[in-house]
């Protein structure tokens, strides 16, 4: 059996970044053999991996970097605070930013083969640490932005959210600043309506006609209730109406009637809605929802009045315009 030294264990550690006592045990296991003890090592990341793949990966860092009118935002994701707070895992969630950017790959898996300064490659490089740490460690996401001006910005507090914002053109540090931080605190949908991807657009209108007809439903059986003498508020559930009767609040005659009147009144209500009613109060939804969830129809966050951020864009350089932007938090 080859005599394992103190200095094996370092020389080990440093190809691998693995803990002290993991680089121990695979040179004894490998009998002195330091490429079978890294391939030992690779292999625990491997297996414990395999053991952690339904874990939930809530935790992390999110990472931005910016060259040129070139930018990534990349979060390395794991199971807990603890571990994400833990050097190593920031120095690796820093050295996949840096190749990243230098790289610049088409999607989180083409990310996974770029190859790091230590000769492994990212994938490589996340299995050791999932062996070091114990725990799920993925690429969580991964996006680029390509435009003549990039923002970015990543919360210092806890490193948990991340944005970038690309221009059509060099703006003022302080405007693409507060842009992109308006992306972080207001998660808009889309840059503009027209922006706005149909799919969203079709949910939310859906949703905008029924919550119409459910509001109008219930405005038709409050207001017969009413008429008929029975607060609402008691009887606006099963369990209400029940627990009301007895305690002696509503009669049982009353709890009678008031199940009969929500039957009666909302079938009938519900069949004679005036669609045309209802179609332009789901469109007025549909614009407020516009105006709170895409970029340029917010609030602008980060000036004194109540401007919009296109508005506030265009105070500052008429011929600005955000092209694109992305966003990620652990926290969502």
């Amino acid at each position: 059996m080859a005599n394992i030294t103190a200095a094996d264990v370092m020389k080990l550690r440093k190809m691998t970044s693995a803990g002290m006592m993991d680089c121990k045990n695979a040179l004894v296991e490998a009998d002195g053999d330091f490429q079978k003890a890294a391939d030992i090592i690779r292999e625990k990341g491997k297996l414990v991996a395999a053991k952690r793949a339904d874990r939930e990966t809530s935790e992390g860092a999110v990472k931005t970097r910016v060259q040129g009118g070139k930018g990534i935002l990349v979060c390395l994701g794991c199971e807990t605070d603890f571990v994400s707070r833990n050097a190593d895992f920031q120095n690796l969630a820093d050295a996949v930013a840096d190749v990243a950017i230098a790289q610049l790959p088409a999607d989180a898996e083409a990310l996974k083969a770029c190859v790091l300064p230590d000769g492994n490659t990212v994938e490589k490089a996340i299995e050791i640490q999932t062996g070091k740490s114990g725990e799920k460690t993925v690429i969580a996401y991964y996006a680029k932005v390509e435009a003549p001006f990039v923002a970015e910005y990543v919360h210092k507090l806890n490193g948990k959210l991340g944005a970038l914002v690309g221009f059509n053109k060099e703006v003022p540090a302080e405007l693409g600043k507060g842009v992109v931080m308006q992306v972080a605190s207001m998660n808009p949908v889309a840059i503009s309506e027209a922006d706005c991807p149909q799919e969203v657009v079709d949910n939310e209108f859906k949703v905008a006609v029924e919550k119409t007809k459910e509001e109008q439903v219930l405005k038709a059986v409050e207001a017969a209730l009413k008429k008929a003498g029975i607060n609402p508020a008691h009887v606006d559930s099963e369990d209400h109406i029940e627990s009301n009767t007895a305690k002696g609040w509503i009669t049982p005659e009353q709890a009678a009637q008031a199940r009969e009147i929500i039957k009666t009144v909302s079938a009938e209500k519900a069949a004679n809605l005036p669609e045309q009613m209802v179609q332009n109060i789901a469109k007025g939804r549909l614009a407020k929802f516009f105006k709170e969830n895409t970029l340029e129809a917010q609030e602008y966050q980060m000036g004194d009045g109540k401007v919009s951020v296109k508005d506030a864009i265009a105070a500052v350089d008429k011929e600005a315009k955000v092209l694109a932007f992305k966003r990620f938090s652990l926290n969502d």
